[in-house]
């Protein structure tokens, strides 16, 4: 059997927002489809990836399975976003998605589109918009990242975003916020506040709750998969303060899975690195907060802070889903210094008998069965799971211009680029065997060789100034790569590196014992490099 390591698909594939679903005897990966070095969200049409679900070593492309042209608003809003795709009772399966703009403009103002086809990854056609029973399109809250499952015969949709304006005390004082969401959700000041007349739908009596256009929503579907059987309503709390919802709250991404009787809804918090989930006996109310699952940075993991994130982090999107008997998350990680090229990723998760899963690290080997060879063994250097200079920043929308360490490309070259002084570049895990000696492809980075993206600088507001990429100015006299096992282990081993402007294999012993551990290259050097390929 061949190996798989993170990302998972091939490595010049950006799929990002993944939604795997087991048909058959194969798991199809859905998701929105990036640009490799693009500068904005989804670019690209849906393509879909399956794998045998006894070899997830085996990832098969099963070409485009639709495009953006093929829907109505095209014109206006030229890119698809994260989708979901269900079998409906008739045995179809029907692909649900929301159009967009550039940077997200205009994502907030649509409706949810159906399309739908014979076979999981055939040539699906466009059904429709998500309705009422009388035709009219369904508007009701924000309809944006669908997600949709078949609950033994009941069609479930979810979906929602949510920002914070309306918890601020100022609030009913302040008209920005309310203009705020004006602009963002294409709806006039009385339809924002017409919302917060209501109780909040599951809010269970608390006195003064309110509703909200914002926040993540639910309703059910008649059997064609477009008409609207009940009306939507929150399925958690919009107002979040003093709930267990408080440190986490939802912002996008809505996932549903069912785990035995207990529905466990995956969504991404506003921290906007990690994915969390809350669990429920109901599908559409009752939901409490679990924990997180995983942080495209490690963020939390064994208490790690946000000021010291393993990498660039930013939107994340995904779910969970048992393979052949062993449950995995989905997520996805940046490349090119921005939001707009992300690739997918998955870890192995375990729910525990009382229901709760614990946050994964991040890993090299993702859906390996086991820690990756070792013993003649080449592989790319854009596995690393951590890439850190120390400083990296938060995305969420961005494209930065700063030099920083980060997977990049250039022509048929996938590789890290912009790698400075006190670089850490980590992978986990590799299975030690007879390892003395390790081999790095690197060169040096030059205004020639590095990467250059077409859209202009963009820094979100949410990425923060406290969190902008620093350079780092340490000043060595040579190019060496420190070898540790652990982070911040021993070192043993080094490689000497030369100043070349082409590829060029650079070796140095090594002392490791057998067994499995991590692999962590620390540059010291003054020359920016990069790093193509490692070989142990």
């Amino acid at each position: 059997m061949s190996q798989v390591f993170n990302p998972f698909l091939p490595i010049n594939e950006y799929i990002p927002d993944g939604e795997p679903h087991v048909f058959g005897d194969r798991v199809y990966h859905y998701g929105s489809h990036d640009r490799e070095g693009g500068f904005t969200f989804c670019m690209d049409d849906y393509v879909t990836y399956s794998a045998p679900v006894d070899d997830l070593t085996n990832w098969r492309y099963e070409g485009v399975i639709y495009k953006a042209s093929q829907d109505p608003d095209y014109d206006k809003h030229p890119y698809m976003y994260a989708p979901d795709v269900v079998q409906g009772n008739d045995g179809k399966y029907y692909l649900y998605y929301a159009m967009s703009g550039i940077y997200g403009q205009g994502g907030y103002t649509n409706t949810i589109h159906v399309a739908v086809c014979d076979t999981p990854c055939g040539q699906f056609e466009y059904l429709g918009e998500v309705k009422y029973k009388d035709g009219t399109p369904m508007w009701k809250y924000v309809c944006f990242d669908p997600a949709v499952m078949n609950d033994n015969g009941v069609i479930r949709l979810y979906y929602g975003t949510q920002y914070n304006f309306e918890e601020q005390d100022d609030f009913d004082a302040n008209a920005e916020y309310v203009e705020s969401e004006m602009n963002m959700f294409g709806r006039t000041r009385e339809q924002i506040l017409e919302y917060r007349k209501y109780p909040e739908s599951c809010s269970d009596g608390k006195p003064g709750a309110v509703d909200s256009i914002m926040g993540a929503v639910g309703c059910t579907l008649e059997d064609d998969m477009l008409t609207i059987k009940d009306e939507p309503k929150h399925i958690i709390p919009y107002a979040v303060r003093g709930t267990d919802f408080e440190e986490h709250p939802f912002f996008e991404a809505s996932s549903m899975r069912k785990v035995g009787d207990t529905y466990y809804f995956v969504y991404s918090s506003f921290q906007n690195h990690e994915l969390c989930y809350a669990t429920s006996k109901y599908p559409d109310h009752g939901f409490k907060f679990g924990g997180t699952i995983v942080s495209n940075g490690d963020v939390g993991y064994e208490g790690r802070l946000e000021k010291d994130k393993h990498n660039m982090t930013g939107t994340t999107h995904g779910s969970i889903i048992e393979i052949n008997g062993q449950w995995y998350v989905f997520y996805h990680r940046l490349t090119h210094k921005s939001d707009y090229s992300r690739q997918a990723c998955a870890e192995k998760i375990t729910i525990e008998a009382d229901g709760s899963i614990k946050q994964v690290e991040i890993t090299s080997c993702g859906l390996n069965p086991e820690p990756l060879k070792t013993n003649g063994y080449e592989y790319p250097a854009t596995i690393a799971c951590i890439i850190t200079n120390g400083h990296m920043p938060h995305g969420c929308n961005s494209i930065y211009k700063d030099s920083f360490p980060n997977v990049s490309h250039l022509g048929e070259d996938r590789f890290i680029a912009e790698i400075c002084a006190d670089t850490l570049i980590g992978y986990k895990y590799f299975d030690y065997k007879s390892v003395s000696r390790l081999t790095v492809k690197a060169r040096l980075s030059s205004e020639k060789n590095t990467f250059k993206n077409d859209g202009p600088e963009r820094i979100d507001r949410r990425s923060g100034s406290g969190n902008k990429a620093v350079e780092i100015e340490n000043s060595y006299d040579d190019m060496i790569l420190e070898v540790r096992m652990v982070e911040d282990g021993p070192v043993v081993g080094t490689i000497k590196l030369e100043q070349t402007d082409d590829w060029a294999s650079f070796a140095g012993d090594v002392s490791i014992p057998d067994g499995v551990a991590g692999l962590f290259l620390t540059y010291k050097g003054n020359p920016q490099i990069q790093l193509l390929t490692i070989s142990l």
